[in-house]
C-alpha cells in the first residue's frame, strides 16, 4: 500500500461536494477514482475535482488496483450490498451513515469485515470535530450534574418531489436519514443504550408504495434516568441543536451537525449565573474523520467507534419506527384522549 490511503469515490450524491474535497485535503489520503453508473457522470466529477480516474460502474472501480477504500455515498438501502462487494474485492469501507437499515445488516457486514480484515466505519462525521471532546470533557467533569435532558433536533427541507428520500425503496424517510444523527448522539452524550422507547410520526404516500416518514417525534430512556426528546423531519424549516440538562446546569451548542470550519461556541448555564463561553476551533469534521480512518488503516490504530456502535444505533432506530408506526395504527383505532 502506498503512503497515503487511495481513495475511490461510489456515487455522485450530492454530499460527495462537500466530501470530495475534505478527503483531497487529508494530509493521508488522496482521491484516486470516481464511479458513477455512466462513465459520463464520473467524467464530469472527475474533471471538476481534479480526480485521475472515472469509472463507468462500481464493480469497474471496485477491480481497479489503484484504489485501497472506498466512500460510499449511495442510498441508505444500496449501502448493505456495495459495503459486502467493496469488503470481498479487498476495499476498506467508510459508508454514510445509516450503515444499513437493520442490526442485523450491520452485523452481516460485521462478519465479512472479521473475515476479510479490512476496516468499515460508518461516517458520523460530526463526532471527529474537537467540540464533541470539549462537551464530553465537560460532561465528565459534572458541569451539569446529574444528567437528567438531551433535547436533540434535526431539520431541514429535502425539496422536490423527485427527491429519493421519498422513496420506500432507497430506504428513504426522515427517521433513517436525519433521526440517525439523533439518535447516535444521544447514545452518545449518555454513554448507554436505552432501555426503551417511544415514537410518533407523520407520513405520506412514498413514490414506490406504502407509507414514508416525513417527520418523527421520539423519546429514549436510559437505565441511569435520563430522558432523550428528539425531533427530525425533512420536510421542514431547517433547525439543527443540542441541548444537555441535568440538576446543576445547561450546556447548549447551535447546529452540531453542520460543516462549521469558523469557531464554535458551546454554551454552559448555571440558574441564572452568567453564561460561559466555550470557544472550540473550527475544523472541517469531514477532513478529520477522513484522516482518522486512513490512519486506522495504514497505521493499524483502533477506529474511534466500530461496528458494535452501528449495530446498536440500527437496533434503536428500527425499534422507534416500530413504535411510531404502532402509534399510526393505534389512532385509527382510536376516537383520541378526550372524548
Amino acid at each position: 500500500m502506498s503512503e497515503k490511503l487511495r481513495w475511490g469515490i461510489l456515487g455522485t450524491a450530492r454530499i460527495v461536494r462537500k466530501t470530495i474535497p475534505a478527503l483531497q485535503e487529508t494530509k493521508n489520503g488522496e482521491v484516486a477514482g470516481i464511479a458513477s453508473r455512466t462513465e459520463g457522470k464520473a467524467r464530469e466529477y472527475a474533471d471538476k475535482h481534479g480526480i485521475p480516474q472515472a469509472f463507468g460502474s462500481y464493480e469497474a472501480l471496485l477491480a481497479s488496483p489503484d484504489i485501497d477504500a472506498v466512500y460510499i455515498s449511495l442510498p441508505n438501502a444500496l449501502h448493505l450490498e456495495w459495503i459486502l462487494k467493496s469488503l470481498d474485492a479487498g476495499k476498506h469501507v467508510l459508508c454514510e451513515k445509516p450503515l444499513a437499515m437493520s442490526a442485523v445488516e450491520v452485523e452481516e457486514i460485521a462478519r465479512k469485515a472479521d473475515e476479510t480484515g479490512l476496516k468499515v466505519l460508518e461516517g458520523f462525521m460530526y463526532r471527529f470535530h474537537p467540540r464533541f471532546g470539549k462537551l464530553q470533557d465537560l460532561l465528565a467533569a459534572g458541569v451539569v450534574g446529574k444528567l437528567t435532558f438531551v433535547h436533540v433536533a434535526h431539520t431541514f427541507d429535502a425539496g422536490g418531489d423527485d427527491n429519493i428520500r421519498w422513496y420506500t425503496g432507497l430506504g428513504g424517510g426522515a427517521l433513517f436519514d436525519t433521526g440517525c444523527y439523533c439518535v447516535n448522539m444521544s447514545r452518545m452524550v449518555t454513554a448507554q443504550e436505552p432501555a426503551g422507547v417511544a415514537a410518533f410520526g407523520n407520513y405520506r404516500d412514498a413514490n414506490d408504495g406504502g407509507q414514508i416518514d416525513t417527520s418523527i417525534a421520539g423519546v429514549l430512556r436510559f437505565p441511569d434516568g435520563a430522558t432523550a426528546l428528539f425531533d427530525t423531519g425533512v420536510n421542514l424549516e431547517r433547525r439543527n441543536y443540542l441541548e444537555v440538562t441535568g440538576t446543576g446546569g445547561r450546556l447548549y451548542l447551535e447546529n452540531p451537525f453542520g460543516l462549521l470550519e469558523e469557531d464554535s461556541v458551546l454554551e454552559e448555564h448555571h440558574f441564572g449565573q452568567d453564561t460561559i463561553y466555550h470557544k472550540v476551533k473550527g475544523e472541517n469534521h469531514f477532513v478529520r474523520m477522513g484522516e482518522h480512518f486512513a490512519d486506522s488503516v495504514l497505521n493499524g490504530t483502533p477506529l474511534r467507534y466500530g461496528l458494535a456502535d452501528a449495530a446498536n444505533n440500527a437496533r434503536v432506530l428500527e425499534a422507534l419506527d416500530s413504535a411510531a408506526r404502532d402509534q399510526v395504527v393505534a389512532a385509527a383505532h382510536s376516537p383520541g384522549l378526550v372524548p
